[in-house]
């Protein structure tokens, strides 16, 4: 059975199904059976007793589905649900914020079966996971829906409030006073009307009826708010988006110019320099130990204006940004940002060049330069061709026996050829080369080529065809387009909340009916500053009371 069917007032207003509180006179029109009680209890003034569509009798699913997003209770738990997904994604660190590894194997080495789970029931991933961005599509629908079920309605019945009040309306608000007056009942109104204007009330009259109201504005302070923190999940769900969001790490070897992922911008590491403390400068019992004291990469950053996707063809490059970048003072370009992350002094290959071998007679076919990192495609080595198949930069096996990369650092190279030429089949066969000796015999690398390992061997002739990179700084590329926006919600949502935090809506209703006056006040927070506007006012026309008489059951004159 519907809880509001009584939508007629005594008045002969009709009012919207759902209605608490006559949209005309402020008759409250929820009263049941305990007809004395509900008589003598202040009136729920929440929303101005108006019609929301939550309240809709027969719904239909839209209805349903309304209903459900604009409920205050289903927004907090969505918000606890929310919050404690972000806590538990704190517990390990993140997917995203590491320079290279291996997640399948990482988060188990490292703390065991609970790091294991963590990474299978994907929280490694948490905030670009589809359920948390699910989280905040939802709370984002209900802020919307909540939003829009009370302030149209709210506005309507502020925008349209009649100022003669029912009796009981006025006799149910929490400040009330009632009493007999002496003299021409409009004059008395006026006065009282100029009192309440010096406490900064805006009044309207009619006749012997007055409404005084001050800081409506406030009643959007919450709305206000919700806008900002819609314009917030907004703009945090665009990060997800490409193009409006990167956090990337690049490793670039000093002296060398690598590609942003997913950029057209390329950076050089043009000098690596570092300092250490001295032994004077730290404690006694870390003297003895390599400290860093300040690292610097001279970086240049470029634009790629063409052949920047293909491999074959050297990228044509145009400087953009010249930059000394050190902890905390980022290159930073047209949103772009590249921070000091780390550095690796320890040597890494930077390239070989080795000789393709016949095993029974020795015989050489040529060399060629194998750079680890931006390696070519096709050598061409006397009769014989290598197209490169594959790379591992840090080789190793998989739980399946499969070959996979721990890093995209060369720590443990590997490169799959296909080798063509004569006495070999038409489409040519796999050779898989492991410029590290201690690499070739860990993997077996004459095993794993099988009958092409037998008849060919690639191999460095001396440490002279060996070079190594120099330090490696590490760097973390940040671009976030979203920012802005989220920092204007951010302000958006602390100015709603200043408004609806900081001053309270206050209104008063009086009328005098054959020389009794009836006056009702209704603030929605701060009660108390509400019974001193309107001991004030009282005062003003030779009314003493007290404040705390004013209190709705206190007052029985």
């Amino acid at each position: 059975m519907l809880k509001f069917e009584n939508t007629k007032c005594e008045c002969g207003h009709q009012n919207p199904v759902g209605t608490v509180l006559c949209e005309n006179c402020g008759n409250p029109l929820d009263i049941g059976d305990e007809e004395s009680e509900d008589r003598s209890a202040p009136l729920e003034m929440r929303y101005d007793g108006i019609a929301r569509r939550s309240q809709k009798s027969n719904p239909s699913i839209i209805d349903r589905v309304w209903s459900f997003f604009s409920s205050v209770k289903i927004a907090v738990r969505l918000i606890v649900i929310t919050l404690i997904a972000a806590m538990v994604g704190t517990i390990f660190t993140q997917e995203n914020a590491f320079v290279s590894f291996d997640p399948s194997t990482y988060y188990e080495d490292r703390y065991g079966w609970i790091g294991k789970w963590y990474y299978k029931l994907g929280l490694s991933n948490t905030y670009e996971s589809w359920w948390f961005i699910g989280l905040l599509v939802m709370i984002g629908t209900s802020l919307v829906i909540c939003s829009l079920d009370r302030v149209l309605p709210l506005y309507r019945a502020l925008n349209k409030q009649q100022i003669r009040k029912h009796h009981q309306f006025l006799t149910r608000q929490k400040t009330v006073y009632t009493a007999d007056i002496e003299g021409e009942e409009e004059i008395w109104t006026g006065k009282i009307a100029d009192q309440l204007k010096r406490r900064h009330f805006r009044v309207t009259k009619d006749g012997t009826a007055l409404l005084a109201e001050k800081n409506r504005f406030s009643r959007w302070g919450p709305y206000i708010n919700h806008i900002g923190l819609i314009v917030f999940l907004l703009a945090v769900l665009l990060r997800s988006l490409p193009g409006w969001s990167m956090d990337n790490y690049v490793t670039v070897p000093e002296g060398e110019t690598v590609q942003i992922p997913d950029t057209s911008y390329f950076i050089k590491n043009e000098k690596f320099t570092i300092n250490y403390y001295t032994d004077k400068e730290l404690p006694k019992e870390l003297q003895g130990t390599a400290r860093a004291k300040l690292y610097e990469t001279q970086s240049v950053l470029y634009k790629c204006t063409a052949n920047c996707d293909d491999p074959s063809l050297k990228p044509e490059l145009v400087e953009v940004k010249r930059h000394n970048i050190i902890v905390n003072d980022p290159l930073s370009y047209k949103g772009l940002k590249a921070y000091q992350f780390g550095f690796d002094d320890t040597p890494k290959l930077k390239s070989v060049k080795p000789s393709l071998f016949d095993k029974k007679t020795g015989k050489e076919y040529g060399s060629f330069v194998l750079d680890m990192r931006n390696p070519q495609l096709n050598y061409k080595l006397g009769p014989y061709s290598l197209e490169l198949k594959q790379t591992y930069m840090d080789f190793a096996l998989n739980t399946a026996g499969q070959p996979t990369t721990k890093s995209r650092e060369p720590n443990a190279p590997a490169f799959v050829f296909v080798i063509k030429g004569p006495d070999l089949p038409a489409g040519g066969m796999p050779y898989m080369y492991f410029p590290k000796q201690i690499d070739k015999q860990r993997f077996s690398q004459d095993l794993i080529n099988g009958e092409i390992g037998q008849k060919f061997e690639l191999k460095v002739k001396s440490m002279a065809d060996v070079s190594f990179a120099g330090v490696v700084t590490s760097l973390n590329i940040r671009t976030d387009r979203a920012m802005p926006y989220i920092w204007v919600g951010a302000g958006i949502s602390m100015f709603g909340l200043l408004i609806g935090t900081y001053w309270q809506h206050r209104r008063v209703w009086l009328r005098i009916d054959k020389g009794r006056v009836t006056l009702g006040a209704h603030t929605n927070k701060n009660n108390y500053g509400m019974r001193a506007d309107v001991a004030f006012a009282l005062r003003g026309v030779g009314v003493v009371v007290e404040p705390k008489s004013l209190d709705n059951g206190r007052n029985k004159s």
